[in-house]
């Protein structure tokens, strides 16, 4: 077999920037990349892999741990690991005297599946394999394997699954952990007979189930092509139109660029990475709402044609009762936009202190009295006047209308729901209300400075004021995400459906709600869509007509068309400090995407 060759200074460089933003930068070839990741691709194999544990099922049933003993280049093999499910890295070697691999097998007693990552050196090690032989009773244990075939032969466990990389690079250690958790398929077999047990021919072939980590090269675009989208984002933030961003692209099922700018705020203190956590605003109708509508419906237990008086009885006496929930999805129910909320607010509705009678929080210091959505803003809800019935008129009401039937229906609430049902089966590491159960404020993106009503800097808590009252659950708003989970999650959609071998959404409900649905409108089903009306470029002058998806107001979109096998996602804070209109006004949004369809359209 052949040895790895000498690694090139400059692909040492790209893999370093792949790791943050996975697109190649000024001076740096991203055809070397991918050169090398082709190598990679032809010197990988995997055996024993007759149960399937390769890639990896289930994310919401696995907790997975990472060990490396000699690895050199353990960190980006981790890295990739951890774009797909939450994955925890140990360093075996540190388990030296006084402490044993023992010691270690103790503290992995809490994850049932271990990805072991073994060099030529760790198998001169009789400990180690001893390790791997004891731990392979209790746990599920994949081996990734990187060096010779003298390396491959001492690993003689049948019911163990190894992806054995011939090369040690960067980009082998990339290419390796996307094949254990099904971002590249394999397909590559012995040609030779190395041993008794690893034989000629012998190798399994996987099918890619979850996006793909590479280079715009990968999917046929010039990185160099992309480069104007750094002047651009650059623009934004000199014109304090936001104070950073965080973009990701994903093209064939490929992430080919994902790339931070910027920092939280204007102080410049905390900058923008691309696992940073963003208010998606308006998203949340979209990537919640209408996810659990589309599942609900695919189950026969909610009917388009059916009323709002059919799920809630309490409409029945008001002028919503005979609404259908099609209207409300196309927003041309006649509903108005929204209804007063802060400015309601009596000094006796809320405390600093939470209690059994102001349970509520929505936001430090400020709790909301027991039940004020069912005494003041359902009401206001449901004795909103219908001025445009019949009209399209865009409303927040439509997505809190929706919250209500299909808490309904399903006995549980929206977060819940989508977190048990969707984002949790999905691998989803950020996507999920109420972040700061999760997270802290240094990993989630600020919005407004908010000193009318809340007295606050809004880190955490959602900037939509209704949202906020509701307690930051909202049909309509109150999803926070980063770039990758909202990836993901697109992908499955334009997938139709299904990732990483599931199927959330059946093919047809998918075309039916992200499809042209109303006569006096450009919408679907929960979503926005490509206006045709070429006069506005929306929501970019080169997007087609298939075009589906939403902005949010704090500065966010996500844009799927399916004719390009396209996902764009552009994350900002533009309300901060304050709500701007620059973002909006310099075009931000659509001249990155413009960019990016013009790069495809150029090619190679």
């Amino acid at each position: 077999m052949r040895k790895n060759k000498t690694y090139l200074p400059t692909l040492l460089f790209l893999c370093s920037i792949f790791l943050n933003q996975a697109c190649a930068q000024p001076n740096i070839s991203g055809k070397d990349y991918l050169a090398e990741e082709k190598l990679a691709e032809q010197s990988t194999f995997l055996f024993n892999n007759a149960n399937y544990a390769v890639p990896l099922q289930n994310f919401d049933q696995l907790k997975v741990a990472s060990v490396h003993f000699n690895n050199p280049q353990f960190a980006g093999f981790d890295s990739l690991l951890n774009k797909y499910t939450k994955v925890t890295g140990f360093n075996g070697s540190a388990y030296s005297a006084p402490k044993s691999f023992d010691d270690l097998s103790a503290d992995l007693k809490l994850f049932n599946t271990i990805i072991i990552q073994l060099t030529d050196a760790d198998l001169s090690n009789p400990a180690i394999l001893d390790f791997i032989n004891s731990n392979q009773k209790v746990k599920n244990i994949i081996i990734s394997l990187f060096g010779s075939s003298d390396a491959l032969i001492k690993l003689n466990f049948p019911s163990v699954p190894i992806v054995w990389s011939q090369r040690t690079s960067t980009i082998a250690n990339f290419y390796n952990a996307q094949v254990i958790c099904g971002g590249v398929g394999i397909n590559n077999k012995l040609k030779i007979t190395l041993s008794p047990f690893y034989r000629v021919n012998m190798g399994f072939k996987t099918a890619k189930i979850r996006l793909q980590y590479t280079v715009p090269e990968a999917a046929g675009i010039n990185s160099n092509n992309l480069l104007s989208i750094d002047n651009i984002a650059n623009e934004m933030i000199q014109n304090r139109a936001a104070p950073g961003c965080v973009i990701l692209v994903v093209k064939d099922g490929k992430v080919i660029l994902n790339k931070a700018y910027g920092y939280h705020t204007y102080e410049r203190q905390i900058p923008e990475k691309i696992t940073d956590i963003f208010d998606l605003a308006s998203m949340t109708k979209i990537s919640a709402t209408t996810m659990e509508t589309m599942q609900l419906y695919d189950q026969g237990k909610l009917l388009l044609d059916s009323t709002l008086g059919y799920y809630l009885p309490q409409t029945r006496k008001t002028n919503k009762g005979d609404i259908k929930v099609r209207d409300i999805l196309l927003h041309q129910a006649g509903l108005i936009p929204d209804i007063s909320t802060f400015e309601l607010i009596k000094p006796t509705d809320y405390t600093v202190d939470s209690s059994a009678l102001f349970p509520t929080k929505v936001n430090d210091k400020y709790f909301l009295r027991k039940d004020y959505f069912k005494e003041v803003m359902w009401p206001q809800m449901l004795n909103s006047p219908l001025k445009t019935k019949g009209q399209y008129v865009y409303s927040d009401l439509s997505m809190c209308m929706m919250q209500q039937i299909i808490e309904t229906i399903t006995a549980t609430p929206e977060n819940n729901y989508v977190q048990q049902q969707i984002y949790n089966p999905l691998g989803l590491q950020t996507a999920g209300f109420l972040p700061l159960r999760r997270f802290t404020t240094k990993e989630i993106v600020p919005t407004e400075d908010e000193q009318v009503y809340r007295h606050a800097l809004l880190n955490g808590y959602v900037h939509d004021p209704t949202a906020a009252l509701m307690g930051g659950v909202a049909g309509h708003a109150g999803l926070f995400a980063n770039a990758n989970d909202i990836a993901i999650l697109y992908q499955m959609m334009i997938n139709r459906g299904t990732y990483g071998g599931s199927n959330y959404i059946k093919p047809e409900t998918v075309d039916l709600f992200t499809s042209k649905q109303s006569n006096i409108s450009r919408r679907g089903l929960g979503f926005d869509r490509w206006d045709p009306d070429t006069a506005k470029h929306y929501p970019s002058k080169l997007a087609s007509s298939f075009t589906y998806g939403h902005t949010g107001f704090t500065g966010t979109c996500v844009w799927v068309d399916p004719k390009y096998n396209l996902i764009y996602i552009f994350l900002s804070n533009r309300v901060n400090p304050f709500i701007s209109t620059k973002l909006l006004n310099l075009s931000i949004r659509p001249r990155i995407q413009d960019v990016i369809y013009d790069a495809i359209q150029k090619g190679l």
